[in-house]
């Protein structure tokens, strides 16, 4: 005969406000991340770099992977990352939200097919105007199901 006796377990652990064992993610400004670069390029070892900067070896050679747009970006100080501008191009297609609000306030109804409709035809327009004015490369832009929910 077998007593299953119930499992008794320890009681959770509250966890202090100053619980030293969490770090907290640290960002480092792309003008560190230079001099980092810098350094590297004037000889200097990843594993010496690492211990100067009290980073990870990985990281120092994450930052020298990308030494590319880090050498090329031209930032204000105290900047910690790098983004990706949106193209000029989709910022003017937002201009369908002044559509869309011009169209229900005179009553007119309007629904995702009218919508992405007319966003497609706002594209073509300013592709042919930036194309006419620019060189600029051409953006693919789709008035997608997925588009449409961002856009709303």
């Amino acid at each position: 005969m077998m007593v299953e006796l119930p499992l008794i377990m320890a009681p959770k652990k509250v966890k202090s406000g100053s619980d030293s064992s969490v770090k907290k993610p640290k960002r480092i400004t792309v003008e560190t991340k230079k001099e980092i670069i810098a350094k590297h390029e004037n000889g200097a070892c990843v594993s010496d770099l690492a211990m100067q900067y009290k980073m990870a070896k990985s990281t120092i050679c994450t930052i020298l992977k990308n030494k590319e747009a880090l050498k090329a970006a031209d930032v204000a100080k105290g900047v910690t990352i790098l983004t990706k501008q949106r193209p000029n191009l989709l910022d003017e297609v937002e201009k369908l939200l002044v559509w869309i609000n011009q169209k229900e306030l005179t009553g007119d109804s309007v629904n995702e097919t009218i919508i992405c409709k007319k966003a497609l035809h706002m594209h073509c327009d300013l592709l042919v105007t930036s194309l006419s004015t620019s060189t600029a490369s051409v953006e693919e832009f789709k008035a997608s199901r997925g588009w449409f929910d961002k856009f709303r």
